[in-house]
């Protein structure tokens, strides 16, 4: 608040001098004729009187000397005196400067006051009014008229996933699956909206992930297998279907993304404690026949270890709470990751250990490949995909199995 006040008696000020200097110069002008300039020209009016008489005869010498010399003093009379015309004109360009420098700071601050919005200075104020501006009437209607406003304007993609968020808000879950289904049509490569669709299609469905859901889950997959959401609702429609392994899968790659200490990591763990539970037993209680045995390469190497450390000279660049992935790529094959695991850039230099439980998908496992590349990328949006400005640096070729593997991260993606 005290900074309001501030820019506005600067305000005030800036135009408060845009007004007083004519009041106190610019007046002046208007006052140089004053009472002696113009008692003089009356007199000299008067003395060229007295000499057209004169000349005419109209006149006698002696009336026109006595009247010449009561011309003269009494024009010397007025001429002698202060011109007391300017003095006023200057007593009054100040008065009217000393007005306005007053009742301009009044009359804004009143105005301020009697039609403006003293407690939105306030933080605490604003909190609570924007807790309370809008009811839930307020909001539909707003809503309505984004919906109407989208028929005009069908091309709307943004409208469009606004109007479906808006919709995710008021629990109206079909409205937010329709308004889904138009922004998806017109949004191409964006695994996160067609999360949020399945999500909502779910939701409208009865919380049921299965049919169309699922399709839309596995489309954000395939275009970011490292899509958070979309990860979350995989492991689930998986476990509805009783694929609990597959449900383990999944969730593992999302407890890789997140931070291990979050509410996020407590709860994916805890799904992920559950499916494996689920998964040993059959309908009986006994082993289920459909739990698939790990790889047999698996006990044989499925892992590689090492560490990783940042180069000195970007050491600037880098934050504490930025992130840290560090993943195995095939060195011949598909570039998805075969294993990841998150740390903070705090935790630099830092020791890892990849290995078949942290696979990406089904089949794709170390284990499974005979070399690979092993990367770390700080990357200062979370993001598991590369962006411009992350760091990063990974090993040569090396086969699974390898341990005390050093990986230094020292260049920039460009």
């Amino acid at each position: 608040m005290i900074w309001f006040w501030v820019i506005a008696g600067l305000l005030i000020a800036a135009a408060l001098l845009f007004v007083l200097p004519p009041l106190l110069h610019g007046a002046r002008p208007a006052q140089q004729i004053s009472r002696g300039a113009v008692n003089v020209n009356v007199y000299r009016d008067q003395l060229q009187e007295l000499e057209s008489d004169l000349t005419a005869g109209t006149l006698s010498r002696d009336r026109y000397d006595e009247a010449r010399r009561e011309i003269e003093r009494r024009l010397l009379e007025d001429t002698g005196a202060p011109d007391v015309t300017a003095e006023i004109g200057r007593a009054r360009g100040w008065i009217a400067a000393v007005v306005v420098a007053i009742a301009v700071p009044v009359a804004a601050t009143s105005l301020y006051l009697a039609v403006g919005n003293p407690d939105g200075l306030v933080p605490e104020r604003v909190a609570e009014a924007g807790a309370h501006g809008l009811d839930a009437k307020q909001v539909e209607v707003m809503v309505e008229g984004l919906a109407a406003r989208l028929k005009a304007e069908p091309d709307n993609a943004e409208g469009w996933v606004m109007l479906a968020r808006s919709y995710v808000a008021l629990s109206r879950f079909k409205e937010a699956a329709a308004a889904y289904a138009e922004a998806t049509a017109r949004v191409s490569g964006s695994a996160q909206l067609l999360a949020d669709h399945a999500d909502a299609l779910a939701m409208a469905q009865g919380r049921k992930l299965s049919g169309e859901p699922e399709a839309l889950i596995q489309r954000a997959l395939a275009i970011d297998p490292n899509n958070v959401k979309a990860l979350a609702l995989a492991g689930t429609a998986a476990f509805e279907n009783k694929q609990f392994n597959a449900a383990v899968s999944y969730w593992q790659r999302l407890a890789n993304l997140v931070p291990p200490d979050s509410e996020t990591a407590r709860a994916v763990q805890g799904s992920i404690a559950e499916a494996q539970a689920m998964g040993g037993k059959g309908a009986g209680g006994s082993r289920s026949a459909a739990v698939v045995p790990p790889p047999k390469s698996a006990a044989a190497g499925g892992r590689v270890s090492g560490s990783v450390r940042l180069a000195p000279e970007l050491a600037a660049r880098v934050a504490p709470s930025d992130t840290v992935f560090i993943f195995a790529q095939a060195a011949e094959g598909p570039r998805m990751p075969l294993a990841i695991v998150r740390k903070q850039a705090a935790e630099l230099p830092v020791k890892f250990v990849l290995d078949d439980s942290m696979a990406m998908a089904p089949g794709m496992s170390l284990s499974g490949f005979e070399r690979v590349v092993i990367g770390a990328r700080v990357s200062k949006s979370a993001s598991a995909n590369p962006q411009s400005g992350d760091l990063q640096g990974e090993s040569p070729p090396v086969k699974v199995g390898a341990a005390s593997i050093a990986i230094v991260i020292d260049k920039v993606i460009e």
